[in-house]
């Protein structure tokens, strides 16, 4: 059994950063090893039976091993494995171990602050769905790893560069297991949605339509709209707007074509709409944006 965790101190201006790390650690259990570890700072400890309330987040890497987890929104007991992340929210009762029979490694850290919170807000992390299965990922062990040089260096700043690293990690996470499992569905879906949008990026000069682009690829407009939000998160009519949009602030900046023109050319509506689109995205008039200002 090893085990080896730092428990760090958050003041009020590391806080004002909007997310703060509170304990990282790493353990390693043969099989047969007791569970929870000892060593633990207050309100860490728990017992399996009765579970535990935290007030912060924390993320758990396996890396070996398996056991199982369960908490208040998900009270059936789950099994996590290796390759396994699992997230623990603050005011959520959870309980979770390792199979005595397997043991398991596990890295964790805890932090807190406005910027998960928000994730939690908008819906992109629920207590509904703790556990990410992204399998072993190198990046992911790099990152626990460099929190922990940080933790224990306790170099300058490092509540800093620790919420930078937890950022990169929940990304990480959150990206890996949406990719796994949209590329173990029907790989004939991924490829047409990876079809759809080249030709809209290829076209945005031109008048071709998404329901052109659905018809050409033999699917029904309702279908191709459903399949694309699901695979990038937005409508394929606002990514081809929005590529336009990109599309206008290089030919202001780059062309002396007119606003007109440059409406035009890019197929939207009338110049009227193009600008009523361009400031809603850039906070800025066509005009305005060109001028620097």
């Amino acid at each position: 059994m090893m085990q080896k965790s730092k428990y760090l101190v958050i003041n009020e201006r590391d806080a004002l950063w909007g997310l703060a790390v509170s304990t990282v650690g790493y353990e390693e259990l043969l099989p047969g090893d007791p569970y929870p570890t000892r060593g633990h700072a207050d309100g860490y400890y728990f017992d399996v039976n009765r579970g535990r309330v935290l007030n912060e987040y924390q993320l758990l890497y396996l890396t070996e091993g398996e056991g199982t987890f369960q908490s208040a929104s998900c009270p059936d007991k789950a099994p996590i494995k290796a390759g396994d992340l699992f997230l623990l929210f603050p005011g959520e009762w959870h309980s979770y171990h390792p199979n005595p029979q397997t043991g398991w490694k596990s890295y964790w850290i805890g932090f807190r602050g406005r910027n998960m919170d928000d994730r939690i807000r908008h819906r992109f992390l629920s207590a509904q769905k703790p556990i990410y299965h992204i399998g072993y990922s190198a990046e992911i062990v790099r990152l626990y790893n460099s929190a922990f040089k940080t933790a224990f260096t306790e170099v300058a700043y490092a509540q800093q560069m620790m919420a930078g690293i937890v950022n990169h990690m929940i990304g990480l996470m959150y990206s890996l297991e949406r990719n796994i499992e949209l590329n173990n569905r029907n790989h004939t879906q991924v490829d047409m949605i990876n079809k759809a949008r080249l030709r809209i990026r290829e076209s945005l000069e031109s008048d071709l339509t998404i329901q052109q682009i659905a018809a050409d690829l033999g699917v029904s407009y309702s279908s191709f709209r459903k399949l694309f939000k699901e695979f990038t998160g937005i409508s394929p009519a606002l990514y081809q707007q929005d590529l336009k949009l990109q599309r206008a602030k290089e030919l202001l900046t780059t062309t002396n074509l007119s606003i007109k023109e440059i409406a035009y050319q890019l197929n939207f509506e009338s110049p009227d709409y193009f600008s009523s689109k361009f400031r809603s995205k850039t906070g800025k008039k066509p005009s305005e944006f060109r001028n620097g200002l």
